[in-house]
């Protein structure tokens, strides 16, 4: 078992989809660092619930391709590379996607 394997677990992912997963999270790390997950008010690129559309529209796609444990996996890797407070707005922004 490799270092990341160890770091991360297995990853929540079928092999076919590593590259769109890959560039699923990386885009997630974007968002996060030039827009943040949530804003104070609604509008432009935030829904009517302050929620990141974009981030929304990648949480579902994740969803669809992994369920909640590649939800929970992008978490992770956002908040690596992010720190804590931007991984829980990630977290909130996607509150009611798994359900």
């Amino acid at each position: 078992m490799g270092f990341f394997q160890n770091f991360f677990g297995p990853t929540p992912y079928p092999p076919d989809r590593k590259q769109e997963v890959e560039r699923l999270i990386n885009e997630l790390i974007t968002i996060g660092k030039q827009d943040d997950f949530l804003s104070e008010k609604p509008g432009g690129v935030y829904n009517i619930q302050c929620r990141h559309i974009r981030a929304r529209e990648i949480g579902k796609r994740l969803t669809e391709i992994g369920k909640y444990p590649l939800q929970e996996y992008a978490i992770k890797k956002v908040k690596k590379k992010l720190g804590g407070a931007l991984s829980a707005h990630l977290e909130y922004a996607w509150d009611d996607l798994h359900s």
